[in-house]
């Protein structure tokens, strides 16, 4: 098949929608489809070859500089070449830009469409615009969803905890439940030692590792305060938070609210193929309490790579952690959170055992099969798509 992917956002910007669909690419690549992607031009040129990618002009949000929003203008003369192409599938990703471009191109081709809903946009209303009524907020994500979910014909979601959301919104469109694997062979190398020598960090200093986008929704301010809970009792801990994003000038000042100088490093983005996988096998416990997921795509990473996991499991993460041998859920407070991450401390057994069952655990969130699933849904609705028409 000839499958046209479009998003508002891909690499290089870092984030979980970016990593889900660099993977549906490569495992679509791999089953021997033809895959295009469209996306924003950040000014980067790009390198790999392994499927085309069309990059659209762009300019930056002035809330969110790590964004780009595709500018208008180029539309007209990206679907006059869209639409001299053959696609059996379009599969957009993203509800704003790409989201048209998907539409407009569907209603020109007569080709089906399936979109990835990926954001839990209601919990962003309410982190990001907190003067707006929870109630108004609420009724215009449910009114935004059901139009944009009204446009296509089928709808993937990461999780069933998002599902549910959906049909509570009173979506009837079609979904299919696939979450986003991981290639297990690129996460199975890493050399926590080597890690730790070159950040200067003793083998047998405590450390706690979160990795993700720096904004409010990932909760990172509560692993903050789990910090300070346990540097009473472990003095020589080390917090390590590993990503870039808005939030991170204010995450530092809550740092020095409350004197963490000493106990938190921020490393910035690291490289996903080398750095990463050394900081992932440093760490003693990987620590996670985003309410907002969909999916949790750095839980399936860390097990993957033996890091015990503490995590509160609240949307998506639920179905992630739902009995999983690497990890231990806590209730959302950071003094139960704090005594699960210092039961694991004080135990170097539990923690070789949480670690050895991590692998075992991410097995099952393989890339392969999962992305065979969304094969067959293509397949399915290219099936309807052509018995309608």
């Amino acid at each position: 098949m000839n499958i046209l992917m479009l998003s508002d956002v891909y690499f290089p910007r870092v984030n979980g929608v970016s990593t889900s669909i660099q993977t549906y690419c490569r495992e679509l690549v791999r089953m021997g489809h033809a895959v295009t992607i469209v996306a924003p031009d950040y000014g980067i040129p790009d390198t790999q070859t392994e499927f085309e990618i069309l990059r659209l002009p762009s300019r930056k949000l002035s809330f969110d500089p790590e964004d780009r929003l595709i500018k208008r203008s180029s539309l007209p003369a990206l679907l006059r070449k869209l639409v001299q192409r053959h696609w059996d599938v379009i599969h957009i990703h993203t509800p704003f830009r790409a989201h048209q471009i998907g539409v407009r191109l569907a209603r020109m081709t007569g080709r089906p469409t399936v979109e990835s809903y990926h954001t839990y946009f209601e919990e962003y209303v309410a982190n990001y615009l907190p003067w707006l009524p929870r109630p108004i907020g609420r009724f215009g994500v449910r009114l935004f969803s059901r139009r944009l979910c009204a446009d296509v014909d089928h709808l993937i979601v990461p999780s069933e905890q998002m599902a549910a959301v959906l049909r509570d919104y009173g979506i009837k469109t079609p979904a299919t439940v696939i979450p986003t694997g991981i290639r297990l062979e690129e996460f199975a190398g890493g050399d926590g030692a080597q890690f730790r020598q070159r950040h200067d960090i003793a083998k047998d200093r405590p450390m706690l590792l979160t990795v993700g986008r720096l904004a409010i929704e990932k909760n990172i301010d509560f692993l903050l305060e789990v910090t300070a809970r346990l540097v009473p009792q472990f003095p020589s801990l080390l917090f390590i938070i590993a990503g870039e994003g808005p939030d991170e000038e204010r995450l530092k000042h809550r740092v020095a609210e409350l004197k963490l100088e000493a106990n938190v490093r921020f490393l910035g983005n690291l490289d996903r193929r080398t750095e990463l996988l050394d900081c992932y096998r440093a760490c003693d416990v990987f620590v996670f309490a985003s309410s907002t997921e969909t999916q949790g795509l750095v839980l399936i990473e860390a097990m993957a790579l033996g890091a015990p996991i503490v995590s509160t499991a609240v949307m998506g993460t639920a179905s992630v952690l739902r009995s999983q041998g690497c990890a231990r859920i806590s209730a959302p407070s950071s003094e139960s959170f704090a005594h699960q991450v210092g039961g694991i401390l004080k135990s170097p057994s539990l923690r070789q055992c949480l670690a050895n069952a991590g692998p075992e655990d991410a097995a099952q969130w393989a890339a392969p099969a999962l992305m065979t699933r969304a094969n067959q849904v293509y397949e399915a609705i290219v099936r309807r798509n052509v018995e309608i028409n």
